[in-house]
């Protein structure tokens, strides 16, 4: 199954709220659902899914594996107890969602158990989150470029993060941007909101329109299925050179999303 260009995110999304979300998203329409071990909401996602009415088959899901499982011998255990919440026997894709803090497990090693995984069918595909460019070097001798199926990554207009995603592009991975509107920073972006009175959307539908324009993915989330509806009605928006040029100028480096135990970045 090919993964859906835009997806309902669920990072931060608790309990019902959880629920809500997903469910609401489902019914308008997303068929690409984003979770997570440490968002400690899969068991919600699953609920959702079940009582959607949606056949598994229809719907994209993926997880991520927290950095304390990502040993060999903990990563499946550890994906197996996320199919049970999310009441599945197979997950969409799965990925690495940060790299080993302090290099504490090898790369090579969390790639060949998520190989593993895949190959015990408890995923489709496999893929990597917040990886530089020297790990995602790390990833491929791992296990080839072909079998990562994405780098999900910070990318918004604030934080194009271009050297890894050309780095990706030349070696066939593909990208999923996370945090897409900055936190809802694009909401007050005098050059975005222009391109969006001028032909009539939000500055959320043209923020992601931007990405979408760049054959990323874009997992936005929200609580409110106004929001989620107008998200999703981005993929029919066409932006002309000028927009995309005036929201490639907006880059200025502004990371939002940086732990103490995230990598050196690029």
């Amino acid at each position: 199954m090919t993964m859906p260009q835009i997806g309902a995110g669920t990072f931060r999304l608790q309990g019902q709220q959880a629920i809500d979300s997903v469910a609401n998203a489902l019914d308008l329409g997303y068929r690409h659902i984003d979770t997570a071990q440490i968002y400690d909401n899969e068991s919600e996602v699953g609920q959702a899914l079940a009582q959607s009415g949606v056949a598994r088959g229809e719907v994209f899901v993926t997880t991520k594996i927290w950095t304390e499982h990502l040993a060999a011998d903990a990563l499946i255990p550890s994906l197996e107890e996320s199919l049970r919440k999310l009441r599945m026997d197979t997950v969409d894709l799965t990925l690495i969602h940060w790299p080993s803090p302090g290099a504490a497990v090898p790369v090579a090693e969390s790639m060949r158990a998520l190989m593993g995984a895949r190959e015990r069918g408890l995923t489709r595909a496999i893929g990597i989150s917040n990886f530089t460019i020297p790990l995602m070097r790390e990833a491929i001798d791992a296990v080839g470029a072909q079998n990562i199926a994405t780098n999900q990554v910070e990318l918004h207009p604030y934080l194009q993060n271009r050297a890894v995603a050309a780095f990706a592009r030349e070696h066939g991975i593909h990208v999923t941007a996370y945090m897409p509107l900055a936190y809802g920073k694009v909401l007050d972006d005098p050059a975005i909101q222009a391109i969006a009175d001028r032909i009539g959307a939000t500055p959320a539908q043209v923020t992601l329109a931007w990405l979408l324009a760049k054959g990323y993915a874009v997992i936005p989330s929200s609580t409110l299925r106004a929001n989620l509806e107008s998200n999703l009605a981005a993929s029919r928006l066409q932006l002309d050179a000028d927009a995309v040029a005036a929201i490639d100028a907006l880059e200025r480096g502004e990371r939002l999303v940086s732990p103490d135990f995230a990598p050196a970045w690029d």
